[in-house]
């Protein structure tokens, strides 16, 4: 019975190997983004694009101090895309405010959903308050596996 585990040992093997590869190549594409460089951060620091939703607008009227208040429950930093590095303009954003965004929303830049943003603090970027990405690591790596576990299985009892 040996002789018949034998080509299962060697396609898991194989498997193994094309999945750490493709895992090491998906490695290697993620480092080649990164966020813009210093010195390009201090030439476009303050600056806002003119699009369409901003050169004609309307002079600012006073806020309530409810409204004030509900703008001052949201985060003053910067959103960044931790798959692109794309800085969250509310400019370019028809004015909403991060937080403002629903489900649906997509950096404009990569079309990363909403939960790869992270808030920038400083020079360090943390994470989003949905737990990020790793409920998506555990179940996948859970149902691997179990995937292994169910093919060993079924080759011994099968």
């Amino acid at each position: 019975d040996k002789v018949g585990l034998f080509p299962f040992f060697q396609h898991l093997f194989m498997t193994a190997s094309i999945l750490l590869l493709a895992l090491l190549l998906l490695l290697s594409q993620a480092s080649a983004f990164h966020a813009p460089s210093p010195r390009l951060s201090k030439i476009t620091a303050g600056r806002t694009s003119i699009t369409a939703l901003n050169v004609l607008g309307k002079k600012k009227a006073k806020i309530s101090p409810e409204e004030q208040a509900r703008i001052d429950s949201y985060w003053q930093g910067d959103w960044v895309c931790k798959d692109c590095g794309y800085i969250y303009n509310r400019a370019e954003c028809a004015g909403f405010y991060f937080e403002e965004q629903g489900r649906g929303f997509r950096c404009p830049q990569c079309s990363g959903p909403r939960r790869r943003y992270a808030k920038k603090v400083g020079d360090k970027v943390g994470t989003t308050l949905d737990g990020g990405d790793a409920p998506i690591l555990i179940f996948s790596f859970g149902g691997l596996a179990a995937t292994i576990a169910f093919g060993v299985w079924a080759n011994a009892n099968l």
